[in-house]
């Protein structure tokens, strides 16, 4: 059963989108939860799982996103299953072929350990209690081991069951555990009667002692220190990784690639029939030999069976039949569930015309949109402003934030003096102690402001993407303790900003039709003065496009229910109080430490990133493995010198 914990009770509208979304729920089919900035949706949807106790997938569109997300549905849902399945590679540089420059460029990767844990945990969950909500990116769509290959190599025990223990080590190594002396994931021990197995994931391990041919007890314990947790009547093992195939089935792939390279030679050229041959028999004799080899995945259709053309197993298919998907932020995750599948089939096009790959490689792939819509049986869309395709279905409104605070007064000024007005309330509203956002066009003319407004003595800097994650993140930071008072910028609505201390958000060049001046662009940039009392909008425009119009009618018409909720209610709203991010990392320059103060930092700087990742905090675990990277550098540059002095 679910179990919503949480220090507050649903108020405002968030009762009423509740039991809407859980009747359309119980109907079926798909519905919009058309939520306002700051009105609680997560916790509206919480308890929407919880009063309909299906297990349920949440899509977030990026990982940071995702990681929000999953520590938020943890808080709401501490005594149940909360799974986190994202991309493991740090670094991913895909297998490509570029044909004008003749270049083949080999796949590079880096992997995290920690997120590949996370996403054995969330499918191992998933198998074992039907409670169970799982946060994921887009990855979720892209090819995983078959769900029935791992279930039916699960090993589910119980104390008293017959079982031979040399039977049950054969199995684990099936799984693919390694047999090990010391605690290791993904391996197992044996001390005479007694098999201790460290799942893949998790830091808690399994001691099953055997006498003779029958399981005497099971234990849980302490992974690293084998500390007793508790006895247990039965335990439930999954295989050690996801992709994981019976000895019969890996018999019938390379068979059936064999076959598939015999067919093919004959309609390449003798150099492209040179290269596929050659690489295709070296990845079968690895195969063989060892069980695997680089890229096994493109030979995915081959070990499920599947015929040509149909789409891999993923972990859509991990859940049961009657689940409950919630796409987040949907405006911009179903466009890139949408666009998947095109990407990956443009590189991989050119790797099987040119010979190095078999064609069935095209079928290692992620869900084309048709195919993933066939799991939308039972759909919530997430968003502040849905797209065409989620406003199809029926919307529930959730407006009323807890707080009080309403939509932001909106109102135009002439573009052609923007730039002395924008000067003058961002004056005016820095005298109240408040900041300023200021969106523009291009990079240049951000800068450009940014220098005028500087000189006219007003503490400002600029964002847009050349500026590196962390640094935007400090800059927000730095925002939000006053230690300047406007920030210009350009598709500000991207950056997931939560800026409490805002009360002006001001639009330049409001007029100028395009995607940043769209009508969806446009509520989501004014969204971002929705969360202090004394919050208004400027948009500088020297007449009202349809966009800005539609945007301006929405805002007001949803201002207009927040007023009246909070006269009938007697609500005065309050600003939200928001705590401030800790200083992030501090960059050294490695240039002056000495050798021993060098490995020192090394080592520290190593372990903090480790620790980084592990907390999912992705943006300074990328920038410590940069200044990791400065580091090993410096050392390397060192040594060296002290080589060529010797």
């Amino acid at each position: 059963m679910y179990d919503v914990a949480a220090p507050f009770t649903p108020t405002g509208d968030q009762p009423q989108a509740i039991q809407a979304l859980v009747q359309g729920v119980k109907k079926g089919g798909k519905q919009t939860l058309l939520g306002a900035t700051g009105t609680g949706k997560t916790f509206t949807v919480s308890n929407v799982i919880a009063q309909t106790q299906k297990p349920a997938l949440v899509i977030s569109h990026n990982k940071t996103l995702a990681a929000q997300l999953y520590q938020e549905f943890r808080e709401f849902f501490p005594h149940n299953q909360v799974g986190y399945f994202v991309s493991y590679f740090d670094y991913y540089q895909p297998e490509s072929y570029l044909p004008a420059q003749d270049l083949y460029i080999e796949k590079d990767v880096k992997r995290n350990e920690k997120i590949e844990e996370l996403r054995l945990q969330a499918t191992a969950s998933l198998l074992s209690d039907p409670c169970t909500v799982v946060v994921a990116t887009v990855s979720c769509i892209y090819g995983l081991g078959s769900p029935k290959d791992f279930a039916a190599l699960s090993a589910t025990l119980q104390k008293n069951q017959e079982l031979d223990r040399q039977t049950f080590l054969r199995q684990l190594i099936h799984m693919q555990y390694q047999r090990t002396t010391d605690p290791k994931k993904g391996s197992f021990r044996v001390q005479g009667d007694t098999v201790d197995v460290f799942p893949g994931y998790g830091d808690d391990a399994f001691r099953i002692r055997f006498f003779g041919k029958k399981i005497e007890k099971i234990t849980r314990i302490r992974g690293v220190s084998g500390e007793r947790i508790q006895d247990m009547q039965k335990a439930f093992i999954v295989p050690a990784k996801h992709f994981v195939t019976p000895q019969e089935k890996v018999d019938s792939a390379i068979q059936s690639i064999q076959r598939e390279l015999d067919d093919r030679l004959p309609q390449l050229s003798e150099l492209e029939r040179h290269r596929l041959k050659q690489r295709t028999e070296y990845d079968v004799e690895q195969i063989q030999e060892l069980g695997y080899c680089s890229g096994i995945e493109n030979y995915s259709r081959h070990f499920d069976g599947r015929a040509p053309g149909t789409p891999p197993s993923c972990l859509l298919d991990y859940f049961p039949e009657d689940f409950l998907t919630i796409i987040d932020e949907s405006h911009v995750t179903l466009p890139q569930l949408r666009g998947m599948y095109h990407g990956d089939f443009t590189r991989k096009k050119n790797l099987v015309d040119y010979g190095f790959r078999l064609p069935s490689a095209m079928d290692n792939r992620p869900l084309k949109f048709n195919e993933f819509q066939k799991y939308m049986k039972n759909v919530i869309f997430v968003s502040a402003t849905p797209g065409e395709f989620e406003l199809e279905y029926p919307v529930v409104e959730q407006l009323i934030r807890p707080t009080g605070v309403v939509d932001p007064h909106v109102e135009v000024r002439p573009a052609k003096t923007q730039i002395q007005d924008v000067e003058k309330q961002i004056r005016e509203t820095a005298k109240k102690g408040h900041r300023t956002l200021v969106t523009v066009l291009t990079k240049r003319f951000a800068e450009d402001l940014t220098e005028y407004l500087s000189e006219k003595q007003i503490r400002v800097r600029y964002l847009h993407s050349e500026i590196k994650t962390l640094e935007r993140t400090e800059l927000l930071r730095q925002l939000r303790l006053g230690e300047f008072d406007c920030l210009v910028g350009i598709n500000l609505l991207r950056e997931g900003l939560d800026l409490p201390e805002v009360a002006l958000v001001a639009i330049l060049d409001a007029d100028k039709e395009g995607f940043l001046r769209a009508e969806k662009s446009l509520i989501q940039t004014i969204g971002r003065a929705c969360r202090n009392t004394d919050a208004q909008v400027i948009l500088y425009a020297d007449h009202v496009t349809k966009s800005m119009q539609t945007a301006m009618d929405e805002t007001a018409r949803r201002r207009e229910k927040q007023l009246a909720y909070n006269a009938a209610h007697g609500i005065t709203p309050k600003t939200i109080q928001k705590k401030i991010l800790e200083q992030p990392v501090e960059h050294l320059d490695v240039t002056v430490l000495s050798d021993k103060k060098l490995r020192e930092e090394l080592v520290n700087t190593e372990t903090s990133m480790q620790n980084a990742a592990t907390n999912l905090e992705f943006e300074k675990a990328i920038d410590l493995r940069n200044q990791l990277r400065q580091l090993q550098k410096q050392v390397a540059a060192r040594k060296k010198k002290n080589n060529e002095v010797n």
